[in-house]
């Protein structure tokens, strides 16, 4: 079951540009071939799978070959002649374990087990601090031997006399709980000398395999925050250790002083300071993260830039993953002549299928006048969620009983294949960032998700293929762009377009994006927003790694797990997370028209048209319809255009006063309840059949400069747009749109 797995090293490229593909292959080889993606759901009932594919050099037999994942962070710290040559040592940090029974986790390291040699301030196997001391052909072991309690801070240091053998260990909790004994100094004297070794030092784990910055082998991966870790070339007192805890290192201890690495410092980035002035600083490897309290935070300022010496702390998984750091197996060099779409490298190995999906601009800026946003970022987002096996109250969500498809299977088997930011980490925090550099298991055509919705069961991705083939399938020509892409180039990845149509689900947004679209609609744009709960989280992309995002959900909203206290501001940036509806000036709203109202990942509604579709300014909406008032009663998408995720007008939450509400759904069923952050008191009455406010609007208004904005407000809508082969009312509305928003004649609100 799925023994071929891969990705690519770039998202979107133009034409000349290369993409790089990284295969994981049990087969003894595998077929690629370059396909463009049309169509990706397979329901029978539907028009099928449709995926020409192109002549390409790509297009041959290769060796396959296995390639690991090493998951899991840590600090990296290369080799260096100060702590290569000591015989006397201390080390010391402040420490808030996640998992302290887990087993052996490393702290503060220069250990390399295949030689048996260096030392290493650890979490033992009693969940207690430790000691190793490796002199060449064995290593021992001294222990604090009481157990630390997870989620609390601990001051821990470990000493070690070169001359005498003797070890000092100090645990002491700063938590106040009188009845519990956690505290222990140990000291003894041990018969072994320390054997220097060439390994790095690291921090959050220990060195495993001979192996490269890009590709490391860490054992003794700890979960858990880290903050103010220092080592020393002497043995230090214990009011020294104290004194050293704070920053700026003290004179008298200057020149005692190894490392002392400041991890509030430069928080943005993967480098740890080492502010001691030997320069040994680290880098941050699999992006644990920052921005988070430290050992000293009183809770005075929330958000790390204003106070960010409470910040000094790296919060460590070790299920972290950043890049599967896999090695190339074959390059693609875009043709000149490729038109811009969405395309992958198809790999095929017996009955073993994978796709690499990557999206082609156009060469040299627009080609057409239409533009498609790729929503790279959300689909980043959900990559590779565990709903089908990790969260027990999928089957009340979705209605029905969970269907295992074999990705899901899959991950739920090899969870180093990374997590979405749906998920949680294995110390039982949520997970905060996620990566493309991997594969995406979810991110693929022929894919059913368990929250897909009754019929074609799809989410995402392959849900987004509907509106590609309804393109294709009436003649539009058109233009794909990602989330990157306009996350990087703001309004100008957007002006040469007339019109701008979404996916389904465009949940995640960088302010750079936000802004952009918002201001495409306010200079004369035509926004054709085709999804429901879209415009929802804000996030951060990184600031110089490629193909990774960060999201924080404070205060509100429908969400998988909320951030620790104090840690709403996202590490990456500095930027505040959460609901775009509670941030600055605007909301999903004041952009659509609409905001989320309600989830019921089962069945789908109809539209009923309202008095607003004969107002004169939309009337034209609604030409070739005839008398039709029911607007979506089918579809792949449970059955409706109306389903999944819902969206309503509200002028409260900042839906322009002159929306006109063309139609709106009903007779939801009870799984679809109110969005959280509509509920202040929780009452009866929030579900489907009772509640007015649970409902998809389908929206207009007009912008400035002429401009103008469709909102279908339901993720379903484009499953009934490719229904009866596009020969339908939902496709109708959406061609007299589009067909209207690429006449630039300007709108006028009257």
């Amino acid at each position: 079951m799925l023994k071929i797995t891969g990705y690519s090293d770039e998202i979107s490229v133009r034409p000349g540009g290369t993409v790089r593909f990284y295969v994981n292959c049990e087969h003894p080889s595998y077929k690629a071939e370059l396909v463009r993606i049309v169509q990706g759901d397979i329901n029978p009932a539907g028009p099928g799978l449709i995926e020409p594919v192109i002549e390409s050099p790509i297009n041959r037999v290769y060796a396959g070959r296995p390639q690991g994942i090493e998951m899991g962070s840590f600090i990296w710290v290369a080799d260096d002649s100060m702590p290569h040559a000591l015989t006397s040592f201390s080390l010391q940090a402040m420490i808030w374990p996640t998992t302290p029974m887990k087993g052996g986790q490393g702290l503060i390291t220069k250990l390399d087990a295949s030689t048996r040699s260096g030392f290493a301030l650890i979490i033992d196997e009693q969940g207690a601090a430790a000691l190793r001391i490796g002199d060449g052909e064995r290593v021992v072991t001294v222990s604090a031997g009481k157990a630390m309690l997870a989620r609390e801070w601990y001051f821990v240091a470990a000493s070690f006399d070169g001359a005498t053998g003797r070890v000092r260990i100090y645990q002491e909790p700063r938590h106040p709980y009188p009845t519990i004994d956690d505290r222990a100094v140990i000291d003894t004297v041990i018969g072994v000398r320390l054997k220097p070794n060439d390994a790095p030092l690291m921090i959050a784990g220990w060195h495993e395999s001979a192996s490269t910055l890009r590709r490391i082998r860490a054992g003794g991966l700890y979960n858990g925050k880290i903050d103010a870790p220092r080592l020393a070339r002497r043995v230090l007192e214990r009011a020294e250790m104290e004194a050293l805890i704070a920053l700026p290192v003290p004179l008298t201890l200057a020149r005692d002083v190894v490392a002392a690495w400041d991890f509030a410092a430069d928080i943005t980035a993967t480098i740890a300071r080492d502010v001691s002035g030997n320069r040994l600083d680290g880098v941050c490897v699999n992006l644990p993260l920052r921005g988070v309290t430290g050992w000293n935070w009183t809770g005075d300022e929330m958000c790390w830039r204003h106070a960010p010496s409470h910040y000094g702390a790296i919060h460590f998984h070790d299920d972290d993953l950043y890049d599967a750091c896999w090695d190339v197996d074959f390059t693609l060099t875009v043709p000149d002549d490729l038109k811009s779409g969405v395309y992958a490298a198809k790999l095929s190995a017996g009955e073993d299928v994978e796709y690499i999906p990557f999206v082609v601009r156009p060469k040299g800026g627009a080609e057409q006048k239409i533009a498609w946003l790729f929503p790279s970022a959300s689909y980043m987002a959900y990559g590779n969620e565990h709903f089908a096996t990790n969260v027990w109250l999928i089957e009340p969500l979705i209605g029905r009983a969970t269907e295992l498809f074999p990705h899901a299977v899959f991950l739920n088997e090899h969870r180093e294949y990374g997590h979405s930011l749906y998920d949680y980490h294995a110390d039982g925090t949520g997970v905060a960032t996620s990566s493309r550099l991997r594969p995406l298991l979810n991110m693929r055509p022929r894919v059913q998700s368990v929250n897909g919705g009754a019929g074609s069961q799809i989410w995402q991705f392959n849900a987004d293929t509907h509106i590609l083939h309804w393109l294709e399938r009436l003649n539009y020509d058109y233009d794909v762009i990602t989330d990157e892409d306009l996350h990087q180039e703001g309004l100008d990845a957007l002006r040469p377009y007339d019109v701008l149509l979404t996916g389904t689900h465009p949940e995640y947004l960088s302010k750079s994006m936000y802004d952009a679209i918002e201001a495409f609609t306010q200079t004369g744009g035509r926004l054709m927003y085709l999804g429901g709960n879209g415009f929802y989280w804000r996030i951060a992309y990184h600031q110089t790694l490629p193909g990774v995002i960060e999201v924080r959900r404070p205060e509100g909203g429908s969400r998988a797990w909320e951030p620790l206290n104090g840690e709403a501001y996202m590490g990456f940036t500095g930027e505040y997370g959460g609901l775009w509806r509670r941030q600055a000036r605007t909301g999903p709203n004041v952009i659509t028209g609409v905001g989320f109202a309600s989830h019921g990942l089962e069945l789908s509604s109809p539209y009923r048209r309202q008095p607003d579709s004969f107002n004169p300014r939309a009337s034209w909406i609604f030409d070739g319809l005839g008398k039709d008032e029911v607007i979506g009663d089918f579809g792949f998408i449970g059955g409706g255009a109306a389903g999944l995720e819902i969206d309503r007008v509200d002028r409260y939450y900042g839906s322009p006063p002159h929306t006109l509400t063309l139609a709106s759904s009903e007779n939801h069923s009870d799984t679809y309840v109110l969005v959280v952050e509509d509920i202040f008191f929780n009452y009866p009455g929030t579900t489907g059949p009772e509640n007015a406010a649970i409902r998809a609007d389908l929206a207009f208004f007009e912008t400035l400069n002429g401009g103008a904005v469709f909102s279908t407000g339901s993720i379903a809508w484009a499953g009934s747009m490719i229904w009866n082969e596009c020969d339908n009312n939902v496709s109708r509305i959406t061609r007299n749109v589009l067909d209207r928003f690429l006449d630039r004649r300007p709108f006028v609100a009257e």
